[in-house]
């Protein structure tokens, strides 16, 4: 149990995040005023309708299948970056002839800590992990255990040759046997060179920690991957801000963009987007396609599990924004187009 908590703070390390611009008052803030709009007296009901609660097509009637790993057609070399959602934050990237890995999360419960579950809408995930070839580069958001998983880290370190992660993210990883060598934290705005690769962590609104005492000292955001002929733009989590304005002009525009939509609810607006939100982000940040995830892994907030999907469709449309819909485990291209809609099948 003590091990999903991942690493402490110390105050060595208070001493280094102090370094950041992002750092005030003890912990990382955000860019713009963020807060959740939930009360106290109002987190046993909450809570209890997320973990228990039935109907209004919460969750799947059947598990969602998840389409097979095909290790040559992944790896087979290509001038394009090639991908793979598997529900949820959780993507599988080809660029540059590289394998990398972004918020490795496949096990079945993202609540590992509380006595209540919430499973995983497709079964087996851990043993996906088996058929993934060598990773050259993991990178990670944030902390948070929908997107951070001990389980799925166990069996992943093994496979994975080096990890760029959210400033702060790094003692998590060390705890569980990473060699720091390979850790490289980023804040928002830097940049490193990977295999020829551009990659720049962005910022988000959003929040991190893993348990009671540590919240938001580590940081959070997206990450964008350049490779002079492609550009591609991870969200990362978090609510609607002027943050996708500034990305879409210091670093776009982008061939496309994996938009957070999912998990929203009114009480948490700040930190998690709604679908016309997830829209007119891609829209500032300059996404000429792009493509909803956050969804189709678990059920944390109080909307049907097809509803993000629909809606950034709907407004998608509204908008004139091109969009793609992979299933999941679906080998694609970047400038792969698929506009059926799947989940009405499930």
């Amino acid at each position: 149990m003590f091990k999903q908590f991942g690493g402490k703070i110390t105050p060595e390390l208070v001493r280094r995040y102090q370094k950041s611009p992002n750092w005030r008052d003890g912990k990382f803030h955000n860019l713009e005023e963020t807060s959740m709009d939930v009360r106290l007296s109002e987190m046993p009901g909450l809570l209890y309708k997320l973990f228990f609660g039935k109907g209004s097509g919460f969750t799947p009637d059947e598990n969602l299948a998840i389409e097979e790993f095909n290790t040559e057609a992944f790896l087979a070399p290509s001038n394009s970056i090639k991908y793979i959602w598997y529900g949820h934050g959780v993507y599988l990237l080809r660029i540059n002839n590289k394998t990398l890995l972004i918020d490795p999360m496949l096990g079945p419960d993202s609540a590992p800590i509380s006595p209540a579950t919430t499973l995983r809408f497709s079964k087996n995930t851990l043993a996906l992990i088996d058929d993934f070839p060598p990773i050259d580069l993991m990178l990670l958001t944030h902390d948070h255990y929908d997107h951070l998983d001990y389980a799925s880290m166990k069996k992943l370190i093994p496979k994975i040759k080096n990890f760029y992660v959210a400033l702060g993210c790094g003692r998590h990883l060390e705890s569980w046997g990473v060699n720091a060598r390979s850790i490289q934290e980023f804040d928002w705005w830097d940049s490193a060179i990977f295999e020829g690769i551009k990659v720049t962590f962005t910022p988000s609104r959003h929040f991190s920690g893993r348990g009671l005492l540590d919240r938001a000292k580590s940081l959070w955001g997206g990450w964008v991957f350049d490779t002079s002929s492609e550009k591609l733009y991870h969200s990362g989590d978090g609510g609607y801000g002027k943050h996708f304005k500034e990305i879409g002009e210091k670093l776009g525009p982008f061939d496309l963009g994996f938009m957070e939509c999912g998990q929203y609810g009114e009480k948490w607006h700040q930190i998690h987007m709604f679908p016309e939100e997830s829209i007119q982000a891609a829209l500032d940040a300059k996404v000429n396609l792009a493509t909803p995830y956050h969804w189709a892994g678990f059920k944390l907030a109080l909307h049907s599990w097809t509803e993000p999907a629909t809606d950034f469709v709907h407004q998608a449309k509204l908008k004139s924004v091109k969009y793609t819909l992979p299933k999941l485990g679906e080998l694609m291209s970047l400038n792969d187009v698929k506009t059926k809609e799947w989940w009405t099948n499930q």
